[in-house]
């Protein structure tokens, strides 16, 4: 399939975005680590999201805890993969947005398995932690940007999908018609 003249020039801005994701968390993750000792937090924006340090050798909720390296796997391979995607395909500029940013959330915590064997966290929220504690699940996990970038842009895909219109036959039409 060839690619448009657009959405060529679009690929190197979703490899743009892609970085631009990825170290931006890094440089907050290097940051946490060289400010706060494991377990500390300090409120950011009071009563609604703290800053601190803690490790996580799984994924949200201890889910698959002590799989660093199998997870980092699946990032990574997640995060390549959309990015040859992106470069390979055509796609809306929106949906390719929300792809670059699952892709950037998911290489960035890759890359602290690869590295550390563990993921570094850094932000939690008390607001989210009401919520779950309301619904009985305790605290809201700590998290990242790399998650924020994730979530939004599966948040974004999930909009996108639910805005598209369904297609509707020229026989249906044709029922419909007075």
């Amino acid at each position: 399939m060839a690619l448009t003249a657009s959405a060529r020039r679009r690929g190197p801005a979703y490899l743009l975005g892609v970085f631009l994701c990825v170290m931006l968390d890094q440089a907050l993750k290097v940051w946490t680590v060289r400010t706060f000792t494991e377990g500390e937090f300090r409120e950011f924006i009071p009563d609604v999201l703290s800053l601190g340090l803690v490790y996580n050798t799984g994924a949200a909720w201890s889910l698959f805890s002590g799989a660093a390296l199998p997870l980092a796997a699946l990032r990574g391979v997640v995060g390549t993969g959309l990015i040859v995607y992106l470069l390979r395909r055509p796609v809306a500029p929106l949906t390719g947005a929300a792809l670059a940013l699952i892709a950037g959330g998911a290489l960035s915590n890759a890359l602290d398995g690869w590295r550390l064997g563990k993921v570094v966290d850094t932000l939690s929220s008390h607001s989210f932690s009401f919520v779950t504690q309301l619904l009985g699940q305790g605290n809201f996990p700590i998290f990242n940007l790399a998650d924020i970038w994730v979530v939004s842009g599966t948040a974004l895909l999930l909009l996108l999908n639910f805005r598209r219109k369904t297609p509707t036959s020229p026989a249906s039409a044709q029922r419909r018609s007075p």
